[in-house]
C-alpha cells in the first residue's frame, strides 16, 4: 500500500525549519524512482474521474507532483507563488501565519470563471495555505472541487479548515 511506503520513507528532520518542529522530508520519496511513479499514479487514478479542468500547485513543492498530475489528467497546470515571483500581470492575495504574515499571486489569465480546479500542494498542515490559493481561485471565478496532498499533519486540523469550503473533497496519500 502507497501509505506504508510513504510512511517508511519519508524522514523526520527535528527542529526544522526552527526549534520544535519535527519537518516531513519527502525527498528520499522523490529520490527513488519506482516509488515516486507510484504517487504519481496513486494521485491519477484518484482524480481521473471527477472532471478536473486544471491543476493549480502551490510554491514550490507543490510543482512537482501536481505538474505530473496535470499531465496525465490533460488540463492546464497553473503555478501560485510568492508574491514578486511571476513574470506577467498578477491578483494577489495576503493571508495570515503562525507568525506573520504572506503573499501569494496567480497570473490574472490563469483560470477562466466556470473551471474546476483541483489545488496540490506536497503537505497539508494548518491548511492556510490552501486556503489562500483556494481564495485567488475563486477571485478569478474558478470553481476549487478538492484539494490533493502527499502528505497531510491531521493534528494541525487543516483538512476542518479546508472542509468549510463547498469542496469537501481532500485525499492525501499519508497522513501523521
Amino acid at each position: 500500500m502507497i501509505a506504508e511506503k510513504l510512511n517508511k520513507t519519508i524522514r523526520d528532520v527535528p527542529d526544522f525549519p526552527k526549534p520544535g518542529i519535527m519537518f516531513k522530508d519527502i525527498t528520499p520519496v522523490l529520490a527513488d524512482p519506482d516509488l515516486s511513479k507510484e504517487v504519481s499514479k496513486a494521485f491519477f487514478e484518484y482524480w481521473k474521474d471527477l472532471n478536473v479542468q486544471g491543476v493549480v500547485g502551490i510554491e514550490s513543492r507543490g510543482f512537482i507532483y501536481g505538474l505530473q498530475l496535470a499531465q496525465q489528467l490533460h488540463v492546464p497546470f497553473v503555478p501560485v507563488r510568492k508574491a514578486g515571483k511571476l513574470p506577467f500581470k498578477t491578483i494577489k492575495h495576503s493571508y495570515d501565519l503562525e507568525y506573520g504574515s504572506a503573499e501569494m499571486e496567480i497570473h490574472v489569465d490563469a483560470i477562466k470563471t466556470g473551471q474546476r480546479i483541483l489545488v496540490h500542494d506536497d503537505l497539508l498542515a494548518t491548511g492556510g495555505t490552501a486556503q489562500a490559493a483556494t481564495e485567488l481561485i475563486s477571485k478569478m471565478g474558478g470553481e476549487v472541487i478538492g484539494f490533493s496532498f502527499l502528505v497531510e499533519l491531521s493534528f494541525l486540523k487543516g483538512a476542518e479548515l479546508l472542509s468549510k469550503n463547498d469542496a469537501t473533497n481532500i485525499h492525501s496519500l499519508v497522513t501523521f
